[in-house]
């Protein structure tokens, strides 16, 4: 049987809060039954929707919060406000503590990251954390990072993405030697920005043998599956999560209109049904949702506000199988042969020195 796995649920976050949230744990319960939450949130919304979901109840602990924070709070504002009293704020904190193996919240993004930083602070040799998504590709997923938390990195930081990735990969897309990518407008060793030219020469003298550096890849390698982790800064990453999003949603839209068009259209898509449901099903933001806060002391799962249960569900199953991973475990081991490396490298040039 599988060793319990501890959650702690912001149970207020999200558009729809604990309407929301507790659907989706349930569903993340059924699919994986050794996960036990933590519910932080107002026990008296809590209370009357537990009473219909008895097996869910049964695995729960509810601890009531007096202040939510607001999708529309500015992150200072929540972190000013929310602190010690907040349901987000506590959920992460019952990660600090050791009572969960990992905190999920559908709340103001910002103040997540704020207060993640905040109470669980940057692991040894991480200079700022990255958002990381799961991608689904032509050859199965890929990871890409940073996608909204640090803005502008420099050629350290996005080799630290990199590393922190390659560990994402191996955990959770269980792929022993992962291939990394850093986003850049060209392939050739010229194109690009200083600071992404610096950081692949990084990667190419330094990087741990837990990963293989790929090389510079472009925009259409993210779908196309070219390597297993896709490094970029936040500003690019973060459009590049929304471009696909509103690309998946239009397609979606095309899809539906010319299937409707007309009867012999309508008969078609009756015959091809068991096709477009594969489609839909691979195309579906839902099946990926979940944006996992890397390079701090725990485990933060971002899951978009808008989603539905099925969509929480999947946040809930991504930080079940990274507790279960040991993913804290993995990039604390390889940041530090990084960081070895990287030293070794650089004593023969400290001893010539003038």
């Amino acid at each position: 049987m599988t060793k319990p796995v501890t959650l702690s649920l912001d149970v207020m976050g999200g558009d729809r809060g604990p309407d929301m949230v507790l659907p989706g744990a349930e569903i993340a319960l059924v699919r994986c039954p050794s996960i036990r939450f933590i519910l932080f949130g107002d026990e008296a919304r809590i209370a009357p929707l537990l009473a219909t979901r008895p097996k869910l109840a049964a695995a729960s602990e509810v601890r009531h919060c007096d202040v939510a924070v607001r999708m529309d709070d500015k992150p200072s504002q929540a972190l000013r406000n929310g602190r010690w009293r907040s349901s987000m704020w506590r959920a992460i904190e019952a990660v600090k503590t050791g009572e969960a193996a990992a905190a999920i919240s559908a709340g103001n993004t910002g103040a997540l990251m704020a207060m993640a930083k905040f109470c669980l602070r940057t692991m040894e040799g991480i200079e700022r954390p990255a958002i990381a998504a799961i991608w689904p590709t032509i050859r199965g997923e890929s990871i890409v990072l940073d996608v909204g938390a640090t803005i502008g990195a420099d050629a350290n930081q996005l080799a630290d993405f990199a590393i922190l990735g390659g560990a994402m990969a191996r955990a959770v897309l269980g792929v022993e030697r992962p291939t990394i990518g850093l986003l850049n407008v060209g392939v050739e060793e010229v194109k690009g920005l200083e600071e992404v030219k610096a950081a692949a020469r990084l990667l190419r003298e330094s990087a741990p043998a837990t990963i293989s550096y790929h090389g510079f890849v472009e925009g259409d390698d993210v779908g196309s599956g070219t390597v297993d982790v896709v490094v970029t800064e936040g500003f690019a990453g973060n459009i590049a999560l929304k471009t696909a999003e509103g690309t998946a949603r239009q397609i979606g839209a095309y899809l539906k209109a010319a299937m409707n068009r007309s009867l012999m259209s309508r008969l078609g898509y009756l015959l091809a049904k068991r096709a477009f449901d594969q489609l839909r099903e691979k195309m579906d933001p839902r099946t990926a949702n979940g944006g996992v806060f890397l390079g701090l002391n725990g485990l933060v799962i971002k899951s978009h506000g808008g989603t539905d249960a099925e969509g929480f569900a999947s946040a809930v199953e991504l930080a079940f199988d990274m507790a279960r991973y040991d993913l804290q475990v993995k990039i604390a081991d390889d940041i530090r042969r990084f960081r070895a490396d990287r030293e070794r490298l650089a004593e023969p040039a400290a001893a010539v020195a003038p």
